[in-house]
């Protein structure tokens, strides 16, 4: 276990202090196709309501998206993915204590979302789908996470596999921060996600999370998404989503330890206690 860095994003509302310990992101899938909740928080009451108990539970932040990634999922328009994310936006406002992330990687639903209250962009094409929203990012002062894919959600799961998947996943986020920087968004407000499940095969997936501390070297934040995820299902004899909780918590714990700043999370109640024995660990190491 190495050390892990502080650092120190700037939100419209305040500063988020990464590396004291790992916040948790919790799961607000506004979608009929996601591949774990698809269609649980469509309507926006129970979206809403769904977000405060995960606030309650103790997450740190909530990550609200509009258009699954699942594995052959097809793209939506801007103006449905704002369909189904800004009437909850909205419902949360001033009722919602922690930051709101927008998952997303289309400009003007950052745009719109950002003006409605989110505090952070997570774009899981690492700037690949439009670099202008990076531009959008910088404008409203919130923080960008960029995460590597292989292809998108569409293709992904057709592409032959990476001869070395270390190799793809560093070159890929080096590529999406250096757009970011050019773009003029300063280093300070990066996160870096390796992408666990886009385009990876089972076994990269697990070669990931072993030796996650690699990306240390690029000196930013690392925010990491394992939750019910297909490969841990491959381990538990093929285990259905809503049975891969122990099997996350597993995950989580592994990632916690080998550096990571932010898990994302569907079981935000159970996930908190694995975050607090991990970071014991950790402090104790």
């Amino acid at each position: 276990m190495q050390a892990r860095r502080k650092f120190a994003l700037t939100l419209p509302s305040g500063v988020l202090v990464l590396g004291e310990r790992t916040l948790v992101m919790g799961v607000l899938n506004v979608t009929p196709d996601s591949f774990s909740d698809g269609g649980h928080f469509l309507e926006t009451e129970n979206a809403v309501k769904h977000a405060l108990e995960m606030q309650r539970a103790g997450a740190d932040l909530i990550d609200i998206g509009g258009e699954s990634a699942r594995p052959g999922a097809i793209g939506i328009s801007a103006e449905e993915e704002l369909r189904r994310i800004l009437p909850v936006l909205r419902g949360l406002r001033r009722r919602l204590r922690i930051p709101i992330s927008v998952d997303t990687c289309k400009v003007e639903v950052a745009q719109v979302a950002l003006a409605a209250g989110a505090e952070m962009i997570n774009d899981i094409s690492g700037l690949r789908a439009d670099p202008e929203l990076a531009r959008v990012a910088k404008r409203g002062g919130v923080p960008l996470a960029l995460m590597h894919i292989r292809g998108t959600p569409k293709t992904m799961q057709q592409l032959k596999p990476a001869k070395n998947i270390w190799r793809e996943v560093e070159r890929g986020l080096r590529w999406s921060v250096e757009r970011a920087l050019k773009a003029g968004v300063r280093r300070g407000q990066l996160l870096i996600d390796p992408g666990i499940g886009f385009g990876k095969t089972v076994t990269q997936n697990y070669e990931l999370l072993c030796r996650l501390d690699r990306l240390q070297k690029f000196k930013l934040p690392i925010l990491i998404g394992t939750s019910r995820k297909s490969f841990i299902g491959k381990v538990l004899g093929s285990a259905p989503p809503e049975q891969r909780l122990f099997g996350t918590a597993a995950a989580v714990a592994a990632s916690i330890l080998a550096g990571a700043h932010i898990v994302r999370v569907h079981d935000v109640a159970e996930m908190v206690q694995v975050v607090r024995v991990a970071d014991a660990v950790l402090r104790a190491g």
